[in-house]
């Protein structure tokens, strides 16, 4: 978890250079909420209305070539502080994390946005066999933060504008150590924003994105992953993940992008389950086939997919697995990889990973 905000800002510290029409601007917003019982072992926890406090700093980017595919999307960072629905068990949340929201609409007096965000959090009280047995949802002080949600702003002015919101913040460690049922939280929120510098924008003449047929131009990576995960019961011992991707991937269109991956995991908690089947480091070897969608930023992309384990003796979870996350394209050829591997909605693991994309060409061409 604590590269989950580093990596999320990259795209946010790589174009952060100046550029006079890019709109750059301070936010803060107030959110009101509850705490969502998702679980049946949950239900003994929402007792506190939620309040949160939000201060955002980004820039709205229309100097890059790809930006006006996304409508001129915003970018950022923001800080974060709540409760969590029930102060004497879970206490109190904090992080930070990068975000970006993209556009729905055109108008620039009223723009309406989706908003993806992820980063790190604390959390000041988590799960003690003896001080706090009842906390059933956080394990770990460090967590990864995600927040999903609808954004609009309303310029009254060119500098001044108002926004409001309804997202839902999520508190998670990945299952790095149980238990980890998480806490989400639905909020609703009102808030103010300034604009530094509004001036009028120039047309940016966009680069031509050139198309090849189907089966040409795939650029083949491969990402080396480790991560580590922790069995039930709680208070059990955590188990190192290794994993190797050799991955297939490309960009279609300045929107949209595919990959195709073989998986080679070896999960050492599989030794744990049904301890009394003797099992070798080959019998726990799994590999499976993956088929993912990618949403292209430039070398910034997001993922989410399905794959299905082709080699899986023991079965500990299910035949598919899932993933969402994001990685990161160096010219240089470095990839770097952050993504939550799961079962459906329960979370397996989140693969930190670092990887290298032989003979790498941006898919972007000057006219």
């Amino acid at each position: 978890m604590r590269f989950t905000l580093l990596f999320f800002l990259l795209p946010v510290l790589g174009y952060s250079q100046e550029n006079k029409v890019d709109d750059w601007f301070f936010s803060a917003k107030g959110k009101s909420g509850f705490l969502a019982a998702h679980h049946g072992t949950m239900g003994h926890l929402a007792k506190d209305r939620l309040f949160a406090g939000e201060f955002s700093f980004g820039k709205r980017v229309r100097s890059k070539n790809w930006s006006q595919e996304y409508r001129n999307p915003y970018i950022g960072g923001t800080l974060y502080g709540s409760n969590l629905g029930n102060r004497k068990i879970l206490g109190y949340g904090f992080g930070a994390y990068g975000f970006i929201e993209f556009p729905w609409s055109r108008s620039e007096k009223h723009v309406f946005t989706c908003k993806l965000g992820a980063g790190a959090g604390i959390i000041t009280k988590v799960y003690d066999p003896e001080k706090n047995p009842k906390d059933v949802a956080m394990s770990t002080y460090l967590n990864a933060i995600i927040c999903l949600g609808i954004q609009g702003r309303w310029y009254i002015k060119p500098e001044h504008a108002l926004i409001y919101s309804l997202d839902l913040t999520h508190f998670s460690n990945g299952a790095s150590k149980v238990p980890n049922l998480g806490v989400n939280m639905p909020f609703i929120g009102l808030g103010y924003a300034y604009t530094f510098k509004k001036e009028e924008h120039t047309n940016i003449i966009p680069e031509t994105f050139e198309r090849v047929p189907f089966f040409k131009s795939w650029n083949a990576s491969l990402v080396g992953i480790i991560s580590d995960k922790e069995n039930f019961p709680t208070g059990g011992k955590r188990y190192p993940v290794i994993a190797l991707s050799a991955m297939l991937h490309k960009q279609f269109k300045p929107k949209v992008g595919m990959e195709v991956a073989l998986d080679i995991i070896s999960k050492q908690s599989i030794m744990g389950y049904r301890d009394y089947i003797p099992k070798t480091q080959w019998s726990i070897l799994q590999i499976g086939g993956f088929l993912g969608y990618n949403i292209p930023l430039d070398k910034f992309r997001f993922v989410i997919g399905m794959g299905a384990y082709i080699k899986d003796r023991y079965n500990p979870d299910d035949l598919f697995y899932h993933r969402v996350g994001m990685r990161y394209q160096f010219q240089n050829g470095l990839l770097l990889n952050l993504v939550l591997k799961s079962h459906w909605a329960k979370a397996d693991y989140i693969e930190y990973g670092v990887g290298y994309t032989f003979n790498y060409k941006s898919r972007y061409h000057a006219k």
